[in-house]
């Protein structure tokens, strides 16, 4: 685990988020790099320096949040897009080969109708990069128990599970495989990859009309501290691929999210 990616905008929730990321990194001796991403719709004839102010303008943002935590001695580095945030993260894990993007879920109150808003969600769907999406004002501590569920084991590149792999090794976390046989599945389907079955012995096997409900039937039984899923294009998010926020009433944990792409850009 070498490089972490943060992409934070003007949320209240800022700062517990870069928090929780400076306590990941510390632990792990990570770089973690904190990023705010801009667009400019400025018309002909606009101020010739409107991005260079709007780019003082996010470097003076993310400093005030970096100055605003306790670093653990992490070396946070700032940078800016100009671009939408899917692009901005592409981009970056191009450059920096990032092991995980960390963001923070809409809420935890229970009153509030998002999982994820539309910004996080537009990166859980449509970027390829490891993410770990953090419970609101979660603070940070090793997962001991973590539930890896998926609909299909296979996976066409061991190298997809590198951060699940770090992860428990690092944590020494117990880890519980959960296969959810959906409509239409294959024998192939059935066939768990070595690689994901090299962490755990523990599988269990459930059918359910989608991956989301076989993990409901198991939360409370494998009471994980961490889920693991899959980004596929008709995987996990299936039945919310149209749209890019996420209701609670159709996913939510209380615990964090680590997404894996079975594809790369």
């Amino acid at each position: 685990m070498k490089n972490i990616l943060v992409p934070l905008g003007p949320s209240d929730n800022a700062k517990a988020s870069l928090q929780y990321a400076a306590d990941f990194a510390s632990d792990f001796g990570a770089n973690l790099f904190v990023m705010r991403s801009f667009s400019l719709k400025a018309k002909t004839g606009s101020l010739a320096n409107i991005e260079q102010k709007v780019t003082e303008n996010a470097k003076a943002y993310l400093t005030s949040v970096v100055k605003s935590i306790d670093s653990k001695g992490v070396d946070i580095k700032i940078v800016t897009y100009k671009g939408d945030v899917v692009s901005a993260i592409k981009n970056f894990d191009k450059e920096l080969q990032l092991d995980l993007v960390m963001m923070a879920a809409r809420s935890n109150d229970v009153h509030e109708e998002y999982y994820l808003g539309n910004t996080t969600g537009k990166i859980i769907k449509q970027t390829n990069a490891p993410t770990l999406v953090i419970p609101m004002g979660a603070m940070y501590k090793p997962a001991k128990r973590i539930l890896v569920a998926f609909k299909s084991g296979v996976l066409k590149r061991n190298s997809i599970l590198d951060p699940l792999r770090a992860m428990g090794q690092h944590f020494h976390a117990a880890m519980s495989l959960l296969l959810v046989k959906t409509p239409g599945y294959t024998d192939a389907d059935l066939q768990i990859n070595p690689g994901l079955m090299d962490l755990s012995q523990d599988v269990s096997i459930t059918e359910n009309t989608n991956t989301y409900h076989g993990v409901l039937e198991y939360f409370k039984e494998k009471d994980p501290e961490m889920l693991c899923v899959f980004r596929r294009k008709r995987g996990f998010f299936k039945k919310l691929w149209e749209k890019n926020h996420i209701l609670k009433k159709e996913f939510y944990v209380p615990v964090p999210v680590l997404v894996l792409s079975v594809k790369k850009d």
